[in-house]
């Protein structure tokens, strides 16, 4: 009797232990092979510390990252978790949010790449009281992370009361994600506000070049409810942000820049190329794209030179040059590949595309192998003239025939505008 009770039960519990066992292996498999695969990439955003010495292995920030469907960017190697592929992460955060064990950790930047943010509280405000910040500014390039920055902190300015006087209570500065979130908070709390952006709705993703996918997560929005978009496009985003403003009716002052923020007597005074405002609170909200790093080069300054790309077929029939090694300059040199140019250089500074996903580097990989794109690592741009530019490659010049360039270096902190009005920023090297 006693075989017999083990046998009925036993069998299925061994079965069922192979069937983990071999799950588990092929899991580890899996991970080791796409670590290999993304050699030394760095995490674009926040992204995950995981401590060896708490994690249990359990798989559990694996099963919870929103993006597993569409890239390993977690996975277990020799029984722990590991962020196998940093350049996929772009910060949903999930994964410390189930860890039963509290062994991992959010942080910005790396020991190799640091990242410069705002100093900002949990409230999302900056060392200046009343002037918040929320969105890319403050590093977080996930576009639900900005929606829900800017309602949050819309929240926390509500809570604190009303401007005394005709005085504003907000004024956001700004209408990509997080300011558009932010202004339709304000018009749900009934605060008098402004928002102003300097050029289209959408801020950075307004950028982007045409088609491109972006990445999304759920999220709720005041006015509109809850936004459910996963690898949506450009346009498609963009077309339901614009459906948005015209059936809440928000008001955004488009093509008026903001000059300068001061801060006086019960509040700041923004100052604009149209206008000045009055008001209690001041959320900035503009991103980090608006301002692209440049090269420092003799002949940057050509019409033929730009940073950012928006259509790929505007360079059908051109020789182009393409700088950088993110993953907006391996988007566009693929997009132009493709798009009929007579052939690109994709010229970057570093040895390896460790700030890349895995999906642009297979990209650029394939249009090398089709002939479309020659890539110089260890590049730098030295000279651009009218019809050629010269860069340098390790101890030897190189000159190439050239009709357009694509400076996709990043974009950079407005430090002297944030030190200007007194904010302080610092550096983050792995830290939170």
């Amino acid at each position: 009797m006693d075989a017999l009770v083990y046998l009925i039960y036993g069998i299925p519990c061994a079965l069922l232990l192979v069937w983990h066992v071999r799950r588990r292996r092929r899991l580890e498999q899996r991970s080791a092979r796409v670590r290999e695969s993304t050699g030394s990439a760095e995490p674009a955003s926040l992204h995950p510390v995981i401590d060896p010495s708490r994690c249990i292995g359990c798989g559990s920030c694996v099963k919870a990252c929103p993006e597993q469907a569409h890239h390993t960017v977690l996975g277990i190697i020799s029984g722990r978790a590991e962020l196998v592929s940093p350049g996929d992460c772009i910060g949903h955060g999930a994964c410390k949010t189930v860890c039963p064990v509290e062994a991992i950790t959010l942080v910005f930047g790396s020991e190799r790449r640091g990242v410069d943010i705002p100093v900002v509280s949990p409230a999302f405000e900056s060392t200046v009281p009343g002037i918040f910040v929320a969105g890319e500014l403050g590093g977080m390039g996930l576009i639900r992370n900005a929606l829900e920055q800017g309602k949050q902190a819309v929240e926390v300015i509500a809570g604190r009361g009303r401007a005394v006087a005709a005085g504003l209570d907000l004024v956001v500065i700004g209408a990509g994600p997080a300011g558009f979130a932010a202004a339709l908070t304000a018009q749900s709390k009934r605060l008098r506000c402004v928002t102003l952006e300097q050029e289209s709705l959408g801020g950075s993703v307004f950028q982007y070049p045409r088609g491109k996918l972006v990445m999304t997560a759920p999220a709720t929005v005041p006015l509109l409810g809850k936004v459910n978009f996963r690898q949506t496009n450009k346009e498609d985003l963009l077309q339901f942000w614009r459906d948005a403003e015209r059936k809440t009716g928000v008001k955004i002052n488009y093509q008026e820049r903001v000059e300068d923020v001061v801060r006086e007597e019960g509040g700041f005074k923004v100052r604009t190329n149209r206008a000045e405002y009055r008001a209690r609170n001041v959320l900035l909200a503009i991103g980090r794209r608006g301002t692209p790093r440049k090269l420092g080069v003799p002949g940057e300054d050509l019409p033929k030179v730009v940073y950012r790309l928006i259509d790929p077929e505007q360079y059908a029939g051109q020789e182009v040059l393409v700088v950088g090694g993110g993953d907006s300059a391996l988007e566009a040199a693929a997009s132009v590949a493709g798009a009929g140019s007579r052939g690109v250089v994709l010229s970057y500074r570093g040895e390896t595309f460790d700030r890349a996903k895995a999906a642009n580097r297979e990209r650029v990989q394939a249009c090398v192998t089709a002939g479309k794109m020659r890539v110089m690592m260890t590049s730098n741009v030295v000279n651009i003239e009218p019809e050629r530019v010269t860069l340098q490659q390790g101890d030897r010049e190189v000159v190439i025939r050239n009709d357009a360039v694509i400076v996709s270096a990043g974009g950079v902190l407005p430090s002297d505008f944030l030190r200007q009005i007194g904010i302080s920023v610092e550096t983050k090297h792995g830290t939170a």
